[in-house]
C-alpha cells in the first residue's frame, strides 16, 4: 500500500511536534517536511478553534496544493463544521479525540475524499440542514441538488419517456414552460441534451 504524504501544520511548535510524532512511526503515512506542503496528498492543520487564523491556514493550502485538508481543533462549536467546510476542510477532529489511530483513519479517508466530523457534531448539522430545507429552501421551490422541485418533476417523466407534450399535460404547464425548464437545466448545468441531463440527474441521485 502506498504511504499518504501528510504535511502537518500548527500555530504552536509543540503541538507540531506532537502530532508529527505521533504519525512518524505509522506505516500508512509518509510525514513530509515543513517546506514541502505542495507535495502533500493530506495537510493535517492544528489549532485551537476554527478562528480566522485555522480558517486562513486552510485556505492557503487549498490554494497552493491539491491537498485534502484535515483540521484538528481544540475546540469544536456547533456552526464550525459548515464554516470548516466552506473553507475546504474535509476532516474534522477535537484534539481531544485525535489519538494516533483516529487520526491515521481520518487522513487514509481523507485521501480517497472520505468526510469525516464528530458523530455529535454531525447529528446536530443534519438537524440544521433540515431546518434549512424546511425554513428556507422550500418556501422557495429549491432544494439541496441545486435543482427546482419542477425541475426534478420535468426529469423524472423525462427519464420515463414522457415527450414534451405528455409532460405539459400531466404537470399542468405549458409546451413552452417545459421547454424552458429543459433549456435552463441543460444550460445550467452544461449538459448537452435533456438524455444528458437524464443521465445526469440518475447518476447524481436526482431522480
Amino acid at each position: 500500500m502506498e504511504r499518504v504524504a501528510v504535511w502537518v501544520s500548527a500555530r504552536d511548535p509543540i503541538s507540531e511536534a506532537g502530532v508529527v510524532s505521533a504519525l512518524r512511526p505509522r506505516p500508512e503515512v509518509r510525514v513530509l517536511a515543513a517546506d514541502e506542503a505542495a507535495a502533500s496528498q493530506v495537510a493535517v492543520v492544528v489549532a485551537d478553534s476554527v478562528d480566522e487564523d485555522a480558517l486562513r491556514l486552510v485556505r492557503m493550502v487549498r490554494r497552493q496544493s491539491p491537498s485534502q485538508v484535515v483540521l484538528v481543533a481544540g475546540r469544536l462549536e456547533d456552526g464550525d463544521v459548515v464554516t470548516a467546510v466552506e473553507a475546504g476542510v474535509l476532516g474534522l477532529l477535537r484534539r481531544s479525540e485525535a489519538t494516533p489511530d483516529r487520526l491515521v483513519r481520518v487522513i487514509c479517508g481523507a485521501v480517497t475524499g472520505e468526510g469525516s466530523v464528530p458523530p455529535d457534531l454531525l447529528g446536530r448539522l443534519l438537524d440544521q440542514v433540515g431546518t434549512l430545507q424546511r425554513q428556507v429552501l422550500r418556501p422557495r421551490g429549491l432544494t439541496f441538488t441545486g435543482l427546482a422541485a419542477r425541475e426534478i418533476d420535468v426529469l423524472k417523466l423525462v427519464a420515463e419517456g414522457y415527450d414534451t407534450a405528455e409532460i405539459a399535460q400531466h404537470l399542468a404547464y405549458s409546451e413552452r414552460t417545459v421547454k424552458n425548464v429543459l433549456h435552463d437545466v441543460t444550460t445550467r448545468l452544461q449538459l448537452r441534451n435533456r438524455s444528458h441531463a437524464v443521465a445526469y440527474a440518475l447518476r447524481e441521485g436526482l431522480i
